[in-house]
């Protein structure tokens, strides 16, 4: 799950509705947002139907041109504020509602034109920036403090047993906090290096929104200079593009780099669709499918599980009906447990798709792979 966060209007929401084609309400002041929106973008990537010259036929998300766009569960939460660990603004309501998330996109309003309170007036989307990661490095510090109190007094053995299972709210597996007690030692005096070590164990991308914003340029070079993973975002033309497409006006594809017009527009359409395009010219894209994309697969792959690895086709005869999102890493096992638990425990081999090999469980799976999956009776 991707966890869309940020100061108050700095345009969440607007990215949200590109982003998921909902339409969840947005305002010019701050917390227009109050119940986190919750809803279901796409990763893109190249599908491998394009190699057999078939069809696919996707059980869920869809396929244009050759890009397989793979469903991922994204959650909006309300604007956060300085101090929101300490519950300002209902942060740690807010905060609260981003546990499950396996990354963070960060919306920065790159136009610099409202305060970290989201009111209008000067900006430093720097500090914006610099502002939310340490809003969750306190957050999560606060949840490792509490932690560490319950357990500090338990024998050993018991001790460690139980601070592994501690963190399973906050998405941490067991064996990633055994990791971090190893490289670390206890939390007692290093809660903050636990948090960021937890906090880095999800990627962060910043989208550096409203780029559509004259002035927005110099921000979006200061705000390249200092972090990583920053994308170029503008959320009002990824909205504006997506309607137009939808509403069969112009031929795009989410994450291109331009769009053709196909039915006549009025003059107010063709001045919207003239902003997205002076986007696209700038920065090759909108930024909205690229901060997605970066998002999921920094440390995530996609594979394809089939039932025969000849023709790429479920028990049905569906091509490629399926596409899992895995992490990095992940081996044929964990494929199989993906598919169904009752697959895993039976497990026997798995077969590449493209090679014809039979693997064991051990395989290390890469992206985009096709893969059968051979399970006992």
């Amino acid at each position: 799950m991707i966890g869309i966060v940020g100061k108050p209007s700095s345009g969440k929401s607007t990215f949200f509705n590109a982003a998921t084609e909902l339409n969840v309400k947005t305002a010019p002041y701050p917390f227009t947002t109050i119940e986190p929106n919750v809803g279901i973008s796409w990763v893109r990537v190249r599908c491998p139907h394009t190699e057999i010259g078939r069809e696919c036929r996707p059980r869920s998300g869809f396929c244009l041109e050759g890009n397989r766009f793979v469903p991922v569960k994204v959650i909006d939460v309300a604007g956060l504020v300085p101090g929101a660990h300490k519950g300002r603004g209902m942060g740690n309501r807010f905060l609260d509602d981003l546990r499950q998330a396996d990354a963070f996109i960060h919306v920065v309003d790159a136009s610099g034109k409202t305060d970290l309170e989201g009111n209008p007036g000067e900006g430093n989307p720097v500090e914006e920036a610099e502002f939310l990661e340490r809003e969750l490095v306190e957050w999560i510090k606060e949840k490792v403090v509490k932690a560490w109190e319950k357990v500090k007094k338990l024998p050993g053995e018991k001790r460690d047993e139980v601070l592994r299972e501690q963190f399973t709210g906050l998405g941490v597996r067991p064996e990633e906090v055994e990791r971090i007690m190893n490289r670390v030692g206890y939390p007692e005096g290093k809660e903050e290096e636990w948090a960021e070590e937890f906090l880095s164990l999800r990627t962060r991308v910043i989208a550096a929104n409203k780029v559509d914003v004259e002035g927005s340029e110099e921000w979006v070079r200061e705000l390249e200079r200092k972090f990583e993973n920053v994308v170029p975002t503008s959320s009002l033309a990824e909205l504006i593009l997506r309607r137009a497409a939808r509403g069969g006006y112009i031929r795009y594809i989410p994450g291109d780099g331009d769009f053709e017009v196909v039915k006549d527009l009025t003059d107010e359409q063709r001045r919207a669709l003239d902003l997205a395009r002076d986007v696209m010219e700038r920065y090759g894209s909108t930024g909205v499918q690229e901060a997605i994309n970066k998002a999921v697969l920094s440390k995530n792959i996609v594979v394809f599980p089939v039932a025969d690895e000849n023709r790429w086709t479920d028990g049905e005869g569906n091509v490629l009906p399926d596409a899992l999102i895995l992490q990095s890493g992940s081996t044929a096992l964990d494929l199989a447990y993906a598919v169904h638990t009752e697959i895993g425990k039976r497990f026997i081999a798995a077969v590449d798709g493209r090679t014809k090999r039979r693997v064991g469980k051990d395989h290390e799976l890469k992206h985009l792979d096709v893969i059968r999956i051979v399970a006992g009776r």
